[in-house]
């Protein structure tokens, strides 16, 4: 089994991989982005019984130098150290809660979902880019992953504080929106 886990882990879902949370355990499993710390990295871990490489054998310009490989060793160092996977499902749950509140307050918002800081919005309408340009206007990044939603992937080292502030954004540009769309974008 392979997972791709260039998104999911590092500490993004509140585990140090996502895979832990499903009770499997994968024969090859394909990591970048969040392992680096900012560095560009990629990479892939495969159990010894299905690895078909010898050292040396594969190249990647995102991988196995020494500068990035150092980065990533520092990286994941301090994520484990200082226990980033369990402040981001903290954090994350606690992002979730807010969020939840927000779906029974506006009644365009269909769905909330994810783990850890790995979160979405969903729509019954066609909101997702004037959402993203009121956030934006406002100071709060998020990311439109189609038409009717929204993802939100913030640092790893997001506070509470941090998620209420995100949120009170989120809360006025949700209002804008809702007076836009009249009566089916009402607060309820």
């Amino acid at each position: 089994m392979i997972l791709d886990e260039v998104q999911t882990g590092a500490g993004r879902t509140g585990t140090l991989f996502a895979y832990e949370q499903y009770g499997v355990e994968p024969d090859i499993m394909a990591l970048a982005k969040g392992i680096g710390g900012g560095v560009p990295i990629g990479g892939f871990l495969a159990k010894e019984n299905v690895s078909v490489f010898s050292p040396g054998e594969h190249g990647s310009t995102y991988g196995g130098n020494p500068l990035v490989c150092a980065a990533a060793h520092a990286a994941l160092k301090y994520m484990i150290d200082h226990n980033i996977p369990g402040q981001v499902k903290r954090v994350g749950s606690y992002f979730l809660t807010k969020l939840e509140d927000l779906k029974q307050q506006f009644d365009f918002i269909t769905d909330v979902r994810g783990r850890g800081l790995l979160i979405a919005l969903e729509f019954n309408q066609e909101l997702g880019d004037k959402l993203l340009l009121a956030c934006i206007d406002r100071g709060l990044l998020v990311n439109r992953l189609k038409p009717n939603a929204l993802r939100f992937m913030p640092p790893l080292i997001i506070t509470e504080k941090d998620v209420d502030k995100a949120l009170s954004i989120l809360r006025k540009a949700l209002e804008e929106i809702g007076k836009e769309k009249g009566k089916s974008g009402n607060a309820k």
